[in-house]
Parts: structure tokens; sequence; C-alpha cells
């Protein structure tokens, strides 16, 4: 059944920070049964996690008012990097590498979004194909001083930090994908607000009907402060396995619980004020909220059963002092290290539990690495891999069993 077009936007500003404007988006859904709602995002790392999940859920929520989502894989975008919030000009990615994180992303996504009302398109079908002439052309229709509109640009132009010309074209670029794929709607997180009005005015520039743009709210990551991401290393994957879900949620700041209850679980309005009436009076305990909190995400991804799997080990490990069930089991050549000797961040590398030496630096730092119940201070464990193995523990929640190989 046809939903009312004022109804579906009652439904479609739950949760929105902003929806610009308003009443062209109500003439778009008198218009038409089907709205094109974009959304893009960059292949920067393999795997997408919550800070992902809060517009997944609402492009979900979309498809289910009868709507198409158009999600594109920013493989050619991805190679100039996004420089919104950035203090300093950002490294692009190699194609070997963005070809690598994309991967995944489309496995990913049908996690949460209905496949029969997604359409998949990746950004370097039509932007590789871009002359110089096209290219020259697309730019000529935006102004440096619209540019430097944008906070994070004026910012760096007036510390006299470098901005390169490549970033300048990197809203105009996404702005084209809106005029390629005739977008209805764009959605995005408040930190992509430029970029979603660039699509809105080039789409003008191209004589066809602007998109209205939606903005979602940041998720601040497990650390409470910045933005979720996983170069800072604050995130939940949405691959994480169960166990790395719980224990990560667990570790999130009391004062971050109802945030993440609004945008990632789905749970009615009236249910969540309930938990902060409970929390207010003292009728119910942070740590008792935040199991419930974890349960249910491991749950949307895992399934109930999985879900009290992770609960049980999680207490296990952080109240009777044990290890968790199911440890992996890495088995390394048997000359890998010298004698007496471990590198310990070649040695996270190989287990995998870092994705590059500069992390297992960092992580060593931070003192959340262990050797077999023994904090590691130095780049270099003093110790061997004897035949019975090493507990490697990284962070609270990560365990591996590193054995010798044959």
């Amino acid at each position: 059944m046809m939903i009312d077009p004022a109804k579906q936007i009652e439904i479609i500003k739950e949760g929105c920070s902003e929806l610009i404007p308003e009443a062209e988006l109500l003439q778009k859904l008198k218009k038409k049964k089907e709205l094109r709602i974009k959304w893009g995002a960059d292949p920067s790392a393999p795997d997408m996690h919550m800070g992902h999940v809060v517009v997944i859920r609402k492009l979900r929520q979309l498809q289910e008012l009868g709507h198409k989502v158009v999600f594109i894989i920013g493989d050619f975008t991805g190679m100039i990097g996004d420089p919104s919030g950035k203090s300093e000009t950002r490294v692009a990615l190699s194609r070997k590498e963005v070809e690598k994180n994309a991967k995944t992303y489309k496995e990913q996504i049908f996690k949460i979004l209905d496949p029969r009302r997604t359409e998949v398109l990746f950004n370097s079908k039509w932007l590789s194909r871009l002359t110089l002439e096209d290219l020259i052309n697309l730019a000529a229709k935006y102004t440096v001083a619209r540019m430097l509109e944008r906070d994070d640009f004026i910012k760096r132009y007036t510390e006299q930090k470098p901005i390169s010309i490549h970033e300048f074209l990197y809203p105009l670029i996404q702005g084209y994908d809106s005029v390629v794929v005739k977008a209805d709607v764009e959605i995005g997180g408040t930190d992509q607000k430029f970029n979603l009005l660039v699509g809105r005015e080039l789409q003008r520039e191209f004589r066809e009907e602007p998109q209205v743009i939606m903005t979602m709210p940041l998720l601040e990551g497990t650390d409470g402060v910045q933005k979720m991401s996983k170069s800072l290393g604050n995130y939940i994957g949405i691959t994480d396995a169960p166990s790395q879900i719980f224990g990560k949620t667990m570790s999130i700041p009391d004062r971050l619980m109802m945030k993440y209850f609004e945008l990632l679980t789905g749970l009615p309005k009236y249910e969540t004020d309930k938990i902060t009436e409970g929390l207010r009076k003292n009728i119910l305990h942070p740590k008792d909220v935040k199991k419930r909190l974890a349960r249910i995400l491991v749950g949307n991804f895992y399934g109930k059963e999985k879900a009290d799997k992770a609960e049980i080990e999680f207490e296990n490990i952080f109240k009777d002092g044990g290890l968790p069930d199911n440890i992996p089991v890495v088995s390394i050549p048997p000359n890998t290290f010298e004698k007496d000797q471990i590198l310990v961040p070649k040695l996270l590398v190989l287990t995998g539990a870092t994705a590059s030496n500069s992390e297992a630096f960092r992580l060593i730092k931070q003192g959340a690495v262990e050797i077999s119940g023994n904090p590691v201070l130095d780049a270099i464990w003093k110790g061997e891999i004897g035949a019975a193995g090493i507990i490697v523990r990284v962070g609270k929640r990560k365990f591996y069993k590193v054995i010798k190989g044959r």
C-alpha cells in the first residue's frame, strides 16, 4: 500500500539531521512513486563499520517506503581521497588498494539493504571516460570562492596549509555522480553536506531537477571523541567477529549508549525513552544497558544464538579472567624470528591482529599488547615460541595462539 507523501516525510525525518529543502522532497513524492536515493562510499578501507550503518539503516527505511537505492562505490573518487574534515592533504590510494577494498563492499551492504531495490554502480564507469576538455568544462561550473566556503578549506587556507588542486576537484566529481545517475535524493553524514550541495548545484547546471539532500548524524567511535574511523582504530566493524562487536560495544563511554541505541538498533522511540528514564532514575545499571545494546548489534548481523555466546565469552574474559573459546591458532615458519627474540610488529601482522607495522607500533605504545600474560613494552620481545606456543593478546578482545609450523 502506498504511503501518503506527508506521512513519508514524517518517517524520513526520524533521526535525520537536515532535509534540504523539505518542500521539494514533498513535491517529488507527490510526482513519483519511486525516488532514486543516491549514497556513495569511497572504499578507503576494506570493511564497513557502524558509522556506515547509520546511513544504511536509513536507506533500508527508504526502500521499505518503496524507493530505490543507488549505491555508488567510489572506486575512482577513492583514488583522489575525500578532503572533508581533513586538516591536511589526504594521501590518495592506489588503484590496487581501492579495488581490493571495494571487493567486499557489495557483499557487506546487503547485510542490511534489500538487493531487489538496490542498484550498485562503480563511478569509474563514467569518470574514467572524462576527457581533459570534459574536466575543464566541469570545473568551469563552480568558482574558487564557492569552494572556499567549505570550513576545512578556508581553515587550511587561512593557516597557510597546502590545498592541492585535486582536492577542489573531489566535490565536483562527487557531484557529477548525481548528474549521471539522476539522483532525486542524496544522503550522507553531516560532514558531507558541502559535497551534497555541490551535486545539487551541478544538476541545475546540467538542466536536471536538483536533488534533495539528507544528512545523518555522525557516530563517534569507541573513544567517544572522534568520528568512527578505521584509520583511527575506534571502529566497530560490521564484519568483526561476534565477540569483537560485543566487546567493542562494551568499551564505549556510557554517555554514548543512547546515541548508539537511537542510530543503530531500530528500537522505537518509546522504548529508547524508557531506557533513558531508567538510567536517569538509577533503575537500570549502565553496564546492563550496554550489554543489551551489544546483544542487539551482534544479533543484527549474526543472530541471537551468536549474540548470547558473545556475551558468555565477554563475561568469561572480564569477570572470571579466563580466555575466550575458539582462539584462532596461527602457525608460522620455524625460522621467522631469531632465537630468544620476537619482533612484535611483525608477529602482529602475521597473526592478522594488525594490518601494518605502524598500527602495531601504535598499539605497543598504548600498552595494548600482551604475550602470554605479560605486557609488551618494546618492539622486541625477549623470548621464543616454544613447543606449547604463546598466547598473544591485542587490546581487550583479540586473542591468538601462535605456534611454530614445520
